[in-house]
């Protein structure tokens, strides 16, 4: 009687310490692991890209040395680059991988299909639901894993989604985008299941893309109505001043203005109407991605991530970084259920006119010490942006053919836009500068 009286309490016990939360040893909440191991350029699928070359879609995992977890959360990073640049080792993808790995999550940052031409909003919508179908397959790769070889030990049931920029936008438009039809004022129905349907045929088809939340830095969704009460959990932070993405709502990434999309205000502000768990971080007067160059401001991001991950963790530790007031005024304007036209005029437009675009010649291209720019009408000024928006040089003159110097210019993918004396401008076009 005795030895089954204490085998009792000995199970009991032993069921107690089990139902323990997790962060109780400071797992998920602080730097538990010293060290990681990274193992790079995984295939997790292939797809076709927007020039109809088949594209091999890579990833590098992370996961921190001696850990004795046979049930991970994962953490999948979505790099930014405006969808034609960025790669899966761009820094703060490399640093949230390696902050949050010492945490004892497991971390995948990815490449995506990349690319989309020419720069109208009907083609930048493309982009994104292909950057959605190699989300979705990475996400399976990882289910697939978990009910085969189970090789990285991944809880799925705590896959989480997030990264900055277009990586950010792909991760709310995964989440969020439903249905074809919301985005039929953009493409019809019959494109998008040409292309492979919201789910996509990046790999691994057959297995789960489900996932238990969102991190969202400085990304915007094309219409704030698709969130609703019963979606997954949301994370974001936003600058006030972001000139790319815009931290209310406004066209997104002005140096190639495609559309008008909804910023992380927007999001919040739809959030608390419909009672959706959601945190969200303003640095007021920070542009785009601030993160990125400011340690101070990486660390606030970390830590206020952490403090979201903890939660979902399920985890009893209070919050240990406050949210802060978002700042502006957000209106929720009036949006038909489906297809996200909004009724305000303010809002109708899908992207760019199209007509009275501005011709010009552009030439060498590739370019490597001057640029020559030639146009039927008069020439006023040149705007050169990053791939991320940012512009980095403007030209003014009065001219129909101009020479630009380069030599200031780092070699790079840029983005070039031509004005006349009307305001008149081009499409954005693809130049290539070379050492």
């Amino acid at each position: 009687m005795k030895q089954f009286l204490l085998s009792t309490i000995f199970f009991s016990l032993c069921t107690i310490l089990s139902a323990q939360t997790p962060c109780d040893d400071g797992r998920y909440s602080s730097s538990v692991f010293s060290d990681f191991t990274k193992t790079s350029d995984i295939t997790y699928g292939s797809n076709t890209s927007w020039n109809g070359s088949n594209t091999t879609l890579k990833l590098d995992f992370y996961e921190p040395d001696g850990d004795t977890e046979t049930e991970r959360p994962l953490l999948i990073w979505v790099h930014g680059g405006s969808f034609i640049g960025g790669s899966k080792t761009d820094p703060d993808m490399v640093e949230f991988s390696e902050r949050f790995v010492k945490m004892g999550y497991t971390c995948a940052s990815i490449d995506y299909r990349l690319g989309f031409f020419p720069f109208d909003s009907a083609n930048a919508v493309k982009a994104v639901v292909r950057a959605v179908q190699d989300l979705r397959g990475a996400v399976r790769y990882f289910y697939k894993d978990k009910q085969t070889a189970n090789q990285y030990k991944i809880d799925t049931n705590k896959i989480f989604i997030g990264g900055s920029s277009a990586g950010a936008i792909t991760s709310l438009h995964m989440a969020y985008l439903d249905d074809a039809c919301k985005i039929s004022d953009y493409l019809n129905e019959s494109t998008i299941s040409s292309m492979g349907g919201l789910e996509g045929m990046s790999g691994n088809s057959g297995y789960s893309s489900n996932v238990q939340g969102v991190i969202n830095g400085c990304g915007a969704l094309a219409r704030y109505s698709w969130i609703e009460a019963d979606d997954v959990p949301l994370c974001s932070v936003h600058g006030t001043n972001d000139d790319v993405v815009q931290y209310n709502r406004g066209m997104v990434n002005p140096g190639i203005p495609l559309m008008y999309l909804d910023g992380s205000r927007m999001l919040h502000e739809r959030a608390c109407a419909i009672g959706l768990e959601e945190y969200f971080y303003t640095f007021p007067g920070a542009g785009h991605v601030p993160y990125i160059s400011n340690a101070t401001i990486m660390n606030t991001t970390v830590n206020f991530i952490r403090d979201f991950l903890v939660k979902q963790m399920g985890c009893n530790e209070a919050i240990l970084q406050p949210e802060n007031d978002p700042m502006e005024t957000a209106f929720l304007y009036p949006i038909d259920d489906c297809d996200g036209n909004p009724i305000d005029d303010e809002c109708t437009s899908s992207g760019l006119t199209e007509n009275n675009s501005l011709d010009f010649e552009i030439y060498p291209n590739p370019a490597q010490y001057q640029l020559t720019i030639k146009s039927e009408e008069l020439i006023e000024r040149i705007e050169i942006y990053s791939l991320i928006g940012q512009r980095i040089m403007t030209k003014n003159c009065l001219l129909n053919e101009i020479n630009i110097e380069l030599s200031n210019i780092e070699s790079g993918s840029y983005l070039i836009r031509v004005f006349d004396t009307n305001n008149k401008s081009s499409k954005a076009q693809l130049i290539e500068i070379i050492e």
